[in-house]
């Protein structure tokens, strides 16, 4: 039933409950505040009353005076209370016997009250006390004769009035007040539901929730991720895809984005206020197309989303271009350079030059063994180690000498960096030299390469002899999808990496000149080691 109510009349009647509420613990507050001024208007005549009593010449020159003398006091005092409008007034003497009472058959009794004592000891006070008739203020002040002697005591008091007397004191107050509030509360609670109302499109709330489902499972129903954030980097979309990409579980809504996911580098979009179009990201170690574009709302930026997707074509190619595949084809030129070894010792055995055949055996295994033993006892990796072996093969079978300085080594990977990147750095720029001779005809076609460490600083060198670049080619290396080879090219290699260089906060320094060649030197710092080498003997 109650979910059937408009959503203006939930709004309304919230409003009014509240305003309700908060009227009336505003009267209570009022209330006893009004009790608490009254009590200390009520104690301020209560003192002035008794004062009055004491000075009056009449009740000083008759308290101690004789039986008849004594009778004029009370109807002096009764005379005074009806004028001030106090409750009661009672003289007593130093005997504590009543001279004076508003109820007649207690004159001449002894009071038997407990906090009269202070002012028989000429102090003169008031103070609040509860008896059959309410609650009450009274005041004490002693009666002193011509000689400053203490001669009795006066007690005024005056009842409280209780909450229900105050209330209906201020009846036509309260009763104004109340309509007054309800007349314009319940106009501006009707003003105030109407603009929600617009607001929320006139939805009822059962509308909104559908559409909160709805969108929620549209989201994570596509195959990208998408992450979006408000002005204060909180999250407010994480689909499951997204979640699957960077590898987060349980609800992240609400969270801080750099708390969950540092590095989706979706915050600067706030910054920026434009969006970045087919952007790779290095997101936990995985690379990742991204679109990332800001929220306008009335042509204010109220957010910024991203949309994520897989490049696992993109890795294949990448891994393609850098060598990795070549693991796989190495088998392939390590038997046409045999096949080609096996016919020049066939052709000396055949023309009987045996002790030639003999050492060109050896001088091919020894060659081929000192190789190998210098890259496994140097670089710690086997991948790398592998890579630089098939593209030493790779140049023999292009007719380019690759050349590894013999004072290369690597222990440490520069954090954040692991084998993938140092083998798509190298590969690509062993590539990118290959295709450097690619329209040259020089016969001296060379290829130097250096990795050189030390406890801080990691350095790789690409040095080639080929065709050299222009300034305006050498402008656009890095650049996504730029290429000097037309058709075959995809223009993503160097493009890498300059991504892996930046990741790693390294710097890159390219040197070339058109008809002399190009040299690549990269720079890492603060290397860390690489996990499970710095102890591994076995591969020294």
């Amino acid at each position: 039933m109650y979910q059937n109510i408009p959503i203006r009349w939930k709004i309304m009647g919230l409003i009014l409950m509240i305003m309700g509420f908060s009227i009336f613990m505003i009267g209570i507050g009022l209330i006893g505040n009004f009790i608490n001024v009254k009590e200390d208007e009520l104690k301020d005549r209560a003192l002035i009353t008794a004062r009055t009593v004491a000075e009056f010449p009449g009740i000083r020159s008759t308290v101690n005076g004789s039986s008849e003398e004594r009778s004029t006091i009370n109807p002096l005092v009764e005379r005074v209370r009806i004028i001030n409008g106090a409750s009661y007034i009672v003289v007593l003497d130093m005997n504590r016997v009543r001279l004076s009472h508003p109820v007649e058959s207690l004159i001449g009794k002894v009071s038997e009250g407990t906090d009269e004592g202070p002012a028989f000891a000429e102090h003169t006070y008031t103070m609040k006390a509860k008896g059959e008739s309410g609650t009450a203020v009274r005041a004490f002040v002693p009666v002193m004769n011509h000689e400053h002697e203490q001669i009795g005591v006066v007690l005024v008091g005056y009842l409280l009035p209780t909450v229900f007397e105050i209330i209906a004191s201020l009846k036509f107050e309260i009763i104004t007040t109340l309509i007054v509030s309800i007349l314009f509360g319940g106009w501006g609670s009707w003003m105030l539901a109407n603009h929600i109302k617009r607001q929320i499109f006139h939805l009822e709330p059962y509308e909104i929730a559908a559409l909160l489902v709805e969108r929620t499972e549209t989201f994570n129903a596509m195959h990208e991720g998408i992450v979006a954030i408000d002005n204060n980097e909180i999250i407010t979309i994480f689909n499951d895809k997204a979640k699957q990409l960077l590898g987060v579980s349980g609800d992240v809504i609400g969270k801080k984005i750099r708390d969950v996911v540092p590095d989706t580098y979706l915050p600067e979009i706030l910054t920026y206020n434009h969006p970045i179009y087919n952007k790779e990201l290095n997101v936990r170690n995985q690379i990742l197309h991204s679109n990332r574009i800001p929220i306008k709302v009335n042509n204010q930026t109220v957010g910024a989303i991203a949309i994520f997707q897989d490049q696992t074509e993109v890795k294949k190619l990448a891994e393609e271009l850098t060598g990795v595949k070549a693991f796989v084809n190495a088998l392939r030129v390590q038997n046409h350079e045999h096949m080609n070894k096996l016919h020049t010792i066939a052709g000396l055995i055949q023309m009987n030059h045996k002790e030639k055949a003999l050492d060109y055996v050896f001088q091919i295994t020894e060659e081929q063994q000192e190789l190998t033993q210098f890259l496994g006892k140097s670089f710690r990796d086997e991948s790398l180690s592998g890579l630089l072996l098939s593209k030493v093969s790779r140049g023999k079978e292009l007719g380019i000498q690759v050349f590894i300085d013999r004072n290369s080594n690597l222990g440490w990977f520069p954090p954040p960096l692991d084998h993938h990147d140092f083998v798509v750095i190298i590969g690509n720029l062993i590539e990118n030299a290959f295709e450097a001779f690619r329209t040259v005809s020089q016969t001296d076609k060379q290829i130097f390469i250096s990795i050189e460490q030390d406890s801080n600083v990691t350095s790789i060198l690409v040095e080639d002899n080929g065709d050299g670049m222009d300034e305006g080619v050498k402008e656009k290396i890095f650049s996504h999808g730029f290429s000097t080879k037309g058709q075959e090219g995809h223009g993503i290699g160097l493009h890498l990496v300059k991504e892996i260089v930046n990741k790693a906060k390294g710097e890159i320094v390219v040197e070339s000149e058109k008809g002399f060649g190009t040299s690549f030197i990269i720079t890492f710092y603060e290397n860390s080691p690489i996990g499970g080498f710095e102890n591994d003997e076995s591969n020294d």
